[in-house]
């Protein structure tokens, strides 16, 4: 999944000390006599942290730090897998409990059992991977919409998918944004597989608008943005405290809400871990803990916007317009892996044609 799950494409870009293009073999880097060792991460193309918070890792881990951007979480797992014979990086990040059972199946990851792997976290990875943050997709709606027609915000997938409601929505298509494969996830989970697919044939019915990913649905889509006519759609719990953090102007509360409605909850965790034959091992080992230090535990909620793993990290001030859901559903992770691509075609059948 992209990240991340869960990522808002107007958040600030780091640049990175370096982004290389994968393809199916990476060729060995070449170092001039006395130059740092090099550490290879593989990330998707979520992954931002500050160039300076990167640069003292560099500085203490005594590497330079190359990192590879692989497109979404599932491309950047499966360039993993094809390449595991002369595996292309050293450390991963971005592998989350969609994914979590492939990786494993395919053995491309190795067993760390250092003091982040320890510690206890917010939330759980299967070993050998290690989380290191979580976010939920969840609806997003347009205050202002809804307050100027005083039209009530549906508060049941039910009512969601009645005709008056079910063309006010924009969801993305699964097979194409990681965003809506996790709603999709989370009314599988929620209702059955049976029955999701009957209450998506119902939304079709009603009107529901698809777009091909986030960035077209938050952008064009959603009335918040100029121009947008839908004032629903699948976004993170997230988003509004990203609508504060980035206004020109200063705001006091988020011109959009995350509404929890039971069954449109998704629960999304990333983790890191080592690769399997990878090298520089001892400074693949120092990225981890790096993942679950107290600065980038701080720095990632507004710049991958999700929620920080580590016990008692310190939450950024405009996270208070994030509320986290107090539900989620989300079917298992071996389901997932086993069923997803036939849950995608299904939902294709079910909705487009």
């Amino acid at each position: 999944m992209n990240h991340g799950i869960f990522s808002l494409s107007r958040r600030r870009a780091s640049v990175l000390l370096v982004v290389s293009t994968l393809g199916v073999a990476a060729a060995p880097a070449v170092f001039a006599a006395g130059a740092a060792p090099e550490l290879r991460l593989l990330t998707h193309s979520a992954f931002a942290l500050p160039k300076p918070l990167l640069a003292q890792f560099e500085k203490d881990a005594g590497v330079k730090l190359r990192i590879t951007k692989a497109g979404d979480a599932g491309e950047m797992l499966n360039k993993l897998i094809l390449t595991r014979k002369a595996p292309i990086a050293d450390v991963v990040f971005g592998i989350d409990n969609t994914l979590a059972a492939k990786a494993l199946a395919a053995d491309v990851l190795e067993a760390y059992t250092g003091a982040a792997a320890q510690r206890p976290s917010a939330v759980a990875l299967p070993a050998p991977l290690v989380p290191v943050d979580y976010g939920y997709v969840t609806l997003n709606y347009d205050k202002t919409w809804f307050n100027k027609r005083a039209v009530a915000l549906p508060k049941t997938l039910d009512e969601l998918a009645q005709p008056g409601a079910a063309k006010l929505l924009v969801v993305q298509n699964p097979a194409t944004s990681s965003t809506g494969y996790a709603f999709l996830l989370a009314t599988i989970g929620a209702m059955g597989e049976e029955k999701a697919f009957d209450w998506w044939a119902r939304m079709r019915k009603g009107g529901v608008k698809v777009a091909k990913g986030w960035s077209e649905s938050y952008y064009t889509d959603f009335s918040h943005t100029p121009g947008g006519a839908y004032p629903l759609t699948v976004s993170y719990a997230s988003s509004p405290a990203a609508e504060v953090f980035y206004s020109k102007t200063k705001l006091t509360e988020p011109p959009t809400g995350s509404l929890s409605v039971p069954g449109a909850v998704f629960r999304q965790v990333e983790g890191v871990a080592l690769v399997k034959g990878g090298k520089a091992r001892a400074a693949a080992e120092k990225f981890i803990e790096f993942m679950r230090s107290p600065e980038v535990q701080m720095q990632m909620q507004t710049e991958m916007w999700m929620y920080p793993v580590e016990a008692g990290a310190a939450r950024a001030e405009v996270m208070q317009f994030a509320p986290e859901p107090a539900k989620f559903d989300t079917p298992s992770d071996q389901d997932i892996a086993d069923k997803g691509a036939a849950w995608v075609a299904r939902w294709t059948k079910v909705v487009l044609k």
